[in-house]
């Protein structure tokens, strides 16, 4: 039985049943449960729903509720938009006027999925059989069939014009070692394998993709937040996102605002715009260090924060922000410093023994220090008190500097 089979004996009444009952099951019981479902159900057939039940568990992190209702691939789970970070985007097109788009390189449908909830009628096109049927289960479980058209092709063959907008997200991930194929030659299937940092090695290449883009009024393409600025076309604004504190994607833009620099932090929402400026002069550390967002640091707007905080650089080549005052930003968090020190382990294990630290969180930034071999050597005891370490340099010089979060109590140092 092939994949596709399996999958589509998943559609059946039977295999709905078995979903269904395997809905909340413990992974750590599933041989007791597959050997008690394989008494009334074919072995394939349950093989294929416990699969489908473990990618359902996965993709949870990215879909939410939604994921115990939705179809999925192992790759389509790894190289999925996370829900939050799709309807984000989807809001921006519906803002710009996008009534139609086509989805290139669709996938199992994550982002036609957010798309339609926006009121865009949506052509998902992918070039993998199970992916596509995928997004069609997704399309008719979630209630957007009428507003998802699922067209399994090569996307490089697929005829664009009439639409409003273009979205491509292309695979980056290249094929597994021994593999006989790639699922993602181009033309918009799934890879596997390690992560691909050449944009023109994405499938389909960023070149291919950004003329596709520019045959639609708008168009938006996924890439990695650690693109080359230099690979960025000039005529498109790029947008680095990040949700809770991790950056997600980079997306570029065209039909907006050629040549801007943006951070977008989700799920509140921020969104900063580059003001094009120079990088700050570095100073002394001030009392407040500010650590920028990573999408803003992607996004090189670090200064721009370092502006808004009336801050500079503890050094030209790290994106630290120093300041005198507290002045909130959604853009970096806050801490308080107490001290900075020349980087010397036996120094600082006796100042937190002193100060009765048990409890240290441990940052780098230029720093050849792992946060987990300096732990190791400072053998904190039990005491009550806590303080975050930064291993970085000051102006040129490896250098310790401990404080708190802003908001929290700080331990007098200096």
């Amino acid at each position: 039985m092939t994949d596709l089979d399996s999958f589509s004996a998943l559609l059946t009444p039977e295999g709905q049943a078995l979903l269904a009952a395997l809905h909340d099951h413990d992974p750590a019981d599933e041989l007791a449960t597959a050997t008690r479902l394989r008494r009334d159900h074919p072995a394939d057939l349950v093989s294929a729903a416990l699969g489908q039940a473990r990618l359902r568990q996965r993709a949870a992190a990215k879909f939410g509720a939604d994921a115990g209702r939705m179809y999925f691939t192992p790759n389509g789970v790894e190289q999925s938009t996370r829900a939050t970070v799709a309807a984000h985007r989807a809001a921006r097109l519906a803002a710009l006027g996008v009534g139609t788009l086509a989805d290139l390189c669709s996938g199992i449908g994550g982002d036609a999925i957010a798309l339609a909830r926006a009121g865009i009628r949506v052509l998902a096109v992918d070039r993998d059989p199970l992916a596509c049927a995928a997004a069609r289960a997704n399309a008719d479980a979630l209630g957007l069939a009428e507003l998802i058209e699922v067209r399994c092709a090569d996307v490089t063959e697929v005829d664009t014009a009439g639409y409003d907008a273009v979205f491509v997200d292309p695979a980056r991930r290249g094929p597994t070692r021994g593999a006989a194929r790639s699922a993602s030659s181009r033309g918009g299937g799934r890879a596997t394998g390690g992560r691909i940092f050449d944009p023109e090695a994405y499938s389909p290449p960023l070149s291919w993709a950004v003329a596709a883009a520019r045959t639609a009024p708008f168009a938006a393409l996924k890439i990695a937040p650690g693109v080359p600025h230099e690979a960025l076309p000039e005529d498109a604004e790029t947008e680095w996102i990040s949700d809770g504190g991790d950056v997600k994607e980079a997306v570029v833009w065209f039909g907006t605002e050629p040549g801007a620099r943006r951070a977008t932090l989700l799920p509140a929402g921020h969104s900063l715009l580059g003001a094009g400026l120079p990088d700050p002069e570095p100073g002394a550390v001030g009392r407040y260090l500010y650590e920028p967002d990573g999408a803003v640091i992607r996004a090189h707007l670090v200064a721009d924060v370092a502006r808004q905080v009336d801050g500079r650089l503890i050094d030209p080549t790290i994106a630290y922000v120093t300041a005198d005052a507290l002045r909130p930003t959604p853009y970096a968090t806050a801490y308080e410093i107490t001290d900075v020190l020349p980087f010397h382990v036996k120094r600082l294990r006796a100042l937190l023994r002193e100060r009765g630290v048990g409890i240290a969180v441990i940052k780098k930034r230029g720093s050849a220090v792992e946060p987990e071999e300096l732990r190791k050597k400072l053998k904190l005891a039990g005491g009550g008190n806590s303080v975050t370490i930064f291993l970085t340099r000051v102006a040129g010089a490896p250098s310790m500097l401990l404080g708190r979060p802003a908001d929290g109590p700080v331990t007098s140092g200096r």
